[in-house]
């Protein structure tokens, strides 16, 4: 029998995703020497080994993991062509990869994903959460809800929403600490900074009007992730500039009390981004419009009016 590659490579897809031969001869309906043989005839095509075999489980090696994102991708856009040429109709289906700040997907996205779920049956979402920018063409990322202003022209980039921040602290830590009545006060106040992946330190500044005060004073603590920033200040660890959104349970109960409710600190972009080189398919816009939606319907997200 001639060897099939595309049917080899939905084989080694399964494999990976469930982690054996077994279960993916199974769910494939297929035995497992066939599946076996098509593993080594893929292997032998490529010239590298795909996936390491122990009596336990079934792991991509290095290859195999970057050839796995590659080839999920191509049978998922397969799939997606098949079915809306058969049934002359475009169907959101197949997996979308995507990657959001720590706060959009906790306080956001994740929450509302059951609305998803029910909208698109089919399609299957694959999502990080981190303040790490991602590479989306090297990680194969089909799109980002990201926080900042986007510089890369390689990227479309779609302005969606606002990630709003405000000044607390927890009333365990303000019972002792001096009384802050406006930001000249701030240098008398334990601060507690956060720090991005690479280094870069969050520089916050507030505003009143035209007026304007930059928070540059040292941070007696750093932090890195977001879950952990908020946790220090629940602890009563000191002031500190977090998401709006991750606040305003804790603000609602009393944990949190906010500061300087007059003064705004400045707020993030939120912007939906994808490759200029890979086209939206039905699937990834489903996704995209979802979640620009879901962010101009909530308002501590959303775009202010024109």
């Amino acid at each position: 029998m001639a060897f099939d590659r595309l049917e080899a490579m939905r084989a080694f897809c399964r494999i990976v995703e469930l982690g054996s031969f077994t279960r993916a001869a199974d769910a494939l309906g297929l035995a497992k020497t066939t599946v076996s043989g098509q593993i080594l005839g893929l292997e032998s095509l490529l010239g590298v080994k795909l996936l390491h075999r122990t009596t336990r489980r079934v792991t991509p090696t290095t290859d195999g993991a970057a050839y796995y994102e590659r080839a999920r991708a191509l049978l998922d856009d397969i799939d997606e062509l098949e079915a809306a040429v058969a049934q002359n109709r475009t169907v959101a289906r197949g997996r979308v990869r995507v990657e959001m700040p720590s706060p959009v997907g906790i306080c956001l996205v994740i929450p509302a994903l059951p609305d998803f779920a029910a909208r698109h049956p089919e399609v299957r979402l694959d999502i990080g959460c981190s303040e790490r920018v991602v590479d989306l063409v090297q990680e194969g990322v089909d799109c980002a809800l990201r926080g900042g202003p986007v510089t890369d022209p390689d990227l479309v980039c779609r302005p969606v929403g606002l990630m709003r921040f405000c000044l607390c602290a927890a009333p365990s830590y303000l019972r002792d600490s001096a009384p802050l009545l406006t930001p000249d006060d701030l240098p008398q106040q334990r601060f507690l900074g956060f720090t991005f992946p690479g280094g870069k330190p969050m520089t916050p500044s507030l505003e009143r009007g035209e007026r304007r005060s930059s928070i540059d004073q040292t941070p007696v603590m750093r932090f890195n992730h977001g879950g952990s920033y908020l946790t220090a200040a629940l602890a009563g660890l000191g002031v500190v500039c977090i998401p709006r959104a991750s606040a305003q349970p804790h603000l609602d109960t009393g944990a949190l009390v906010e500061l300087l409710p007059e003064w705004t600190p400045g707020s993030m972009p939120i912007s939906l981004v994808y490759p200029q080189t890979r086209h939206l398919s039905p699937r990834v816009r489903a996704f995209a419009d979802w979640a620009a939606a879901l962010m101009a319907g909530d308002p501590l997200w959303r775009l202010p009016a024109a």
